[in-house]
This record gives structure tokens, C-alpha cells and sequence, in this order.
């Protein structure tokens, strides 16, 4: 009698392949099986975006090691060491008797397998929302390899030109930037009046927006699709204001969990979608674990407590790796995610980690804000470029709730800082001296993350009185008696600036002895190219008595409205 460990794994792509090869590593004996209802496993799925920008000549190199080892059944059965069924499809659970019915897809032939402990890796599929006209030729979603490679033939083969997208989260921006390389007209359709809504807070959505729209892409907002017109084929996309002429169309609305076998087992679900899983990915059944997208319960937000579903192929691997501990006896418990997300798009990084402004506020959390611009290393280095930060802090803890990143800078180390000083529950006071790697190829003396951590701070110890772009924007709309005190030099002036009369030019070299010039009756909101001046401006004229003055956070540079250059 066969006594070893029988493991069956539904689900070939992520967190299964992750699962069945730790899990072999620690138990040889263990008999481990993994069937995939595709013809492919183990695919960086991520990568699909990239192969239609034309990146990469060969959408299998998705399914090969790092030198060049496809992944196939029989890589797996030699090199790790555990059985692959393709083309395999799971049908449904008998838990009493611990198996799995199986059925070939190719010939229709079912099989039971049984289980000494089953792991459910089926991941998440593309929502299609009830828009009518999806079936039409030309509508596309991007999950698996067919859905990059038909894009990408159908635009060469039929001259496809015009490309609406439907929906502007990270797939959606990923997709424009390669259908854009490849010289289409993109339009993204938005229904919320921002992009990437649940990354970003609106003032840093908007100026992503800005970079966007500066590279050919036109932006939809706040308008919803109703329905995808045409004969057969794509020729138009109809929303509740308008109709866009189109020939290829992406939907990218999110996913939903592939949970249906879980469910038909009478294992414990979200209502909304997601099978339920304890710290170790266990679901509601002791012998059968669940990781990947097609799990919501583990995603405990390490703020809030609360369950979060983000799908990535990052949080997929951690999973298997948890739930190949837990089978071999090690215990490590998984400590969710901080719903960290990021993706670039013409050479602009975009992402966040933590809670929002918006989500801390609907969470009625007492927080604090700040936006800070500048280079990501010092400016006399070759490649220097510029990055806009925001944090969001607890103002009773001092505790690093949220960070943002957009611009041309290398915003992923930052924002993997604040990951992990969200994981460890990081203040502002230990994240100003955290020892980071510094040279001029890499960084300025202080780094953004640490520079921005200070401005915060000083906000937080009542120096520095600084005010988002929106909120200067606001009050530029509602108030007409106010000074706007630009403290740039006179050629930064002369190149570009604010386009408003109220607008005073005092440089910050002459402004301790220019302040009599200013009205100590208004308010006075002082900037510059990243503000760093604006706050001096701000704490020179506190020394002078005047009390109605603030700078406007990352100046000019975070600025996502219209500015005056000449010609304009």
C-alpha cells in the first residue's frame, strides 16, 4: 500500500506551480499531482501588456525559466519532481471521500484522483460587465496567452487603428501605452472621473492623467459604456454621453474570483465573491487550502484589519509558499498585504501602498497629509529625474499609513520602502533615520522617501503649513483676495508660472528684505518649483508676524492643472 502523501493542486499558473514545487522541496515522498484545465502552466501573465507593446518577440518566453527552460509537464516531472496534467479539467470535490473528479478536455475521459490534502489554486477570471456587444469579434480581455498573441495578429492582419479601452486601472494604462507603440489611436473610457481610482488619490491620478494625455492618449472620464456597437465586428463604442468610433476594444473592469468548485463543495465563501482561508491558507475544510485570486479572507489589511482583494501573481507565490510550509509541518502564517500596486507607463511610475487619503478618511482615521516633489538622485547626475511623493500618517501615532508615487523617477524603491514600514508598523520618527543606501547613482543625500517623511513632520510639529494642489486650487476658485507669492528665481519665472493675476514675483534671495511688500490682511500662498522655497517663504514671513500663510505641496512640478508657458 502506497502511504506517502497524496497532494492534489486545480490550478496551474501562480500559486499552485509555487505550491507543488516548495511543498516537493520539503517533502520528496510526498505524491503530488497538478492539473490546469489550459494547455500552458506556469505563465507570467503579467507580462501580456508587454508582448503586445512588442517588448519581446515570443509570448512563450511567459512560460520559460530565467535561461530559457519552458515549463512544461515534462519540466516539472524531471526538474521538481511532481505529475502535470494539461488540458485537464477539475469537475468537482467529493470531500468525504477526499477526491477530485477530473475530466480531459481533449477527449472527455474522467478520472477521480484522490487526496490526502488539496490545494485550489483556480485564480480569477475577467469580469465582463452587462454591456451589450462583447461577443462581437474584436472585443478583448488580457488574461492568457491567446488573448495577447490574437490582439497583437488581428491588429497586423485586419490594419486595426482605433483602440477604445474600458476601464483605466493598471491593465488598462499598461495595454495603451503597447497599443499606442504601436501607432493605434487609444482612448480609455473611465466611469470613475479619475484613472486608476482605487490606486490613487485624485491629485496624483490627475497628474498621471497629465502624462498620459502628453503622450497621445485620450481620457474619458466619468462617463460609463453602455453598449459595443458594430456588424459582426468592433466599430464603436456607445457611453451614456457619447459614441466612439473603434475597431478593437479591451475591457479591463477588474476580475472575480474563480471560486465555483469551492462553492459546489460546501466550502465557506464570500458572499461577494473569493473562498474563505484562515492565516495559513486553510479553507473552511482542514485538508483543502486555497491560494491566489480565487481566495479574499487572507487579504487582512496590517492597518485596518480588514479584508482586502487585490490580485497579483506576487501575493499567488507568497500563498504557495504558506501553504507548502503549513502541509510540511512549518508554521508560518500569512500576514496579508497592504494592497501595494504599481505599473509604468510611458516611462511613468505609478503606485501606491497602504490606505489612500480617501480610504483613511472613509475609515474615519485622524490623518495627515503631505505631497513632496523633486529628483530622485542629485541633479548633476546623468539620468536624474523627477518624482512626486505622498504620505498619509496617523496624526495621534505618527504612524505611515499610505505612500503614492508618480513621475519619471524610480519610484519602486520608495514605495517598497513604505511597504515595509507599513508592514512593521513604522513611524514618521523611525522612517527619517532609517539607514538607506546612498550614492549619487542611486539616491541624494536624504532620500525622497525620508525628505518627504520630514516635510510630514514638520506638518505634524506645526512648522510647516503646506496645502495640496487641490486644496490651492479651491481656494484660488473661492477666494479673490489672495496672494500668490512665486519664489522662484526670475528665469524660472520667465519660463513658466501660474497662469493668474494674482500671482507676486519676490525671488527667496529677496524676499527678507522685500516682505513689507506683502499684506499681512490676505492669504498668501507661496510656492515654488517643488516648494522647497515655498516653505522657507512660509516660515520667513511666520518670523515677521504674518499668520495667513501656507505653501502649496510639490510647487509647480506636482502641479496637475494648466500652466502658462510661453506661446501659450
Amino acid at each position: 500500500m502506497d502511504s506517502r502523501l497524496k497532494v492534489v493542486v486545480i490550478g496551474g499558473v501562480a500559486c499552485g506551480p509555487k505550491a507543488a514545487s516548495r511543498l516537493k522541496r520539503l517533502l520528496p515522498d510526498a505524491d503530488i499531482t497538478m492539473v490546469e484545465r489550459e494547455d500552458v502552466v506556469s505563465y507570467g501573465a503579467c507580462g501580456l501588456p508587454y508582448y503586445v507593446e512588442g517588448m519581446f518577440p515570443d509570448v512563450r518566453m511567459l512560460t520559460e525559466t530565467p535561461v530559457g527552460v519552458s515549463r512544461t509537464p515534462v519540466f516539472f516531472e524531471k526538474a521538481k519532481g511532481f505529475r502535470v496534467l494539461v488540458r485537464t479539467e477539475a469537475v468537482s470535490i467529493d470531500r468525504e471521500a477526499r477526491t477530485v473528479k477530473v475530466r480531459n478536455l481533449d477527449n472527455g475521459k474522467e478520472d477521480e484522483l484522490a487526496y490526502d490534502k488539496l490545494i485550489i489554486a483556480t485564480g480569477a477570471s475577467p469580469f465582463r460587465p452587462p454591456i451589450p456587444g462583447l461577443e462581437l469579434d474584436n472585443v478583448w480581455f488580457m488574461k492568457r496567452l491567446e488573448d495577447a498573441t490574437g490582439m497583437v495578429d488581428n491588429i497586423e492582419a485586419q490594419g486595426l487603428r482605433r483602440a477604445v479601452l474600458v476601464g483605466a486601472g493598471l491593465i488598462g494604462l499598461e495595454v495603451a501605452e503597447a497599443l499606442r507603440v504601436r501607432g493605434l489611436d487609444v482612448t480609455i473610457v473611465e466611469m470613475f472621473d479619475q484613472i486608476m481610482p482605487q490606486v490613487l488619490d485624485r491629485e496624483m491620478a490627475a497628474l498621471a492623467a497629465k502624462h498620459l494625455e502628453s503622450n497621445g492618449i485620450r481620457l474619458v472620464l466619468g462617463e460609463r459604456v453602455t453598449a459595443v456597437e458594430g456588424n459582426g465586428k468592433v466599430e464603436a463604442v456607445r457611453t451614456n454621453q457619447q459614441v466612439l468610433p473603434a475597431d478593437l476594444v479591451l475591457v479591463a473592469v477588474g476580475v472575480r474570483p474563480n471560486d465555483r468548485l469551492a462553492r459546489e463543495a460546501g466550502l465557506d465563501c464570500d458572499p461577494r465573491g473569493g473562498i474563505r482561508i484562515n492565516a495559513y491558507c486553510q479553507t473552511s475544510d482542514p485538508h483543502i487550502y486555497a491560494g491566489g485570486d480565487c481566495v479574499v479572507n487572507d487579504y487582512v489589511h496590517p492597518i485596518t484589519g480588514a479584508t482586502i482583494y487585490v490580485p497579483l501573481g506576487s501575493t499567488a507565490n507568497k500563498h504557495g509558499r504558506v501553504i507548502a510550509n503549513h502541509i510540511a509541518g512549518l508554521t508560518s502564517p500569512f500576514l496579508g498585504v497592504s494592497g501595494t500596486s504599481i505599473c509604468k507607463v510611458f516611462g511613468y511610475t505609478m503606485g501606491r501602498t497602504g490606505l489612500t487619503e480617501k480610504q483613511a478618511r472613509e475609515l474615519n482615521l485622524d490623518c495627515e497629509t503631505v505631497l513632496w516633489s523633486g529628483p530622485d538622485r542629485p541633479h548633476y547626475m546623468e539620468g536624474s529625474q523627477p518624482i512626486v511623493i505622498k504620505l498619509i500618517a496617523s496624526k495621534r501615532y505618527r504612524r505611515l499609513l499610505g505612500a503614492q508615487v508618480v513621475g519619471l523617477g524610480d519610484g519602486a524603491k520608495r514605495l517598497d520602502v513604505a511597504a515595509s514600514a507599513i508592514l512593521f508598523e513604522a513611524t514618521l520618527d523611525h522612517l527619517e533615520y532609517v539607514d538607506l543606501a546612498y550614492a549619487p547613482p542611486f539616491s541624494p543625500p536624504i532620500d525622497p522617501i525620508v525628505t518627504a517623511a520630514h516635510v510630514l513632520l514638520n506638518k505634524l510639529n506645526g512648522l510647516a503649513n503646506g496645502i495640496s494642489p487641490l486644496e490651492a486650487r479651491k481656494r484660488m476658485e473661492e477666494q479673490k483676495d489672495l496672494i500668490l507669492l512665486d519664489v522662484r528665481t526670475p528665469q524660472e519665472f520667465e519660463a513658466v508660472r501660474l497662469p493668474d493675476e494674482r500671482v507676486v514675483h519676490i525671488p527667496l534671495g529677496a524676499l527678507r528684505e522685500r516682505w513689507q511688500e506683502l499684506p499681512k490682511d490676505k492669504d498668501i500662498l507661496a510656492f515654488c518649483k517643488v516648494s522647497m522655497r515655498g516653505y522657507e517663504a512660509q516660515r520667513i514671513l511666520n518670523a515677521h508676524g504674518y499668520d495667513r500663510v501656507c505653501f502649496i505641496e510639490g510647487g509647480l512640478l506636482a502641479w496637475p492643472f494648466e500652466l502658462w508657458t510661453p506661446g501659450t
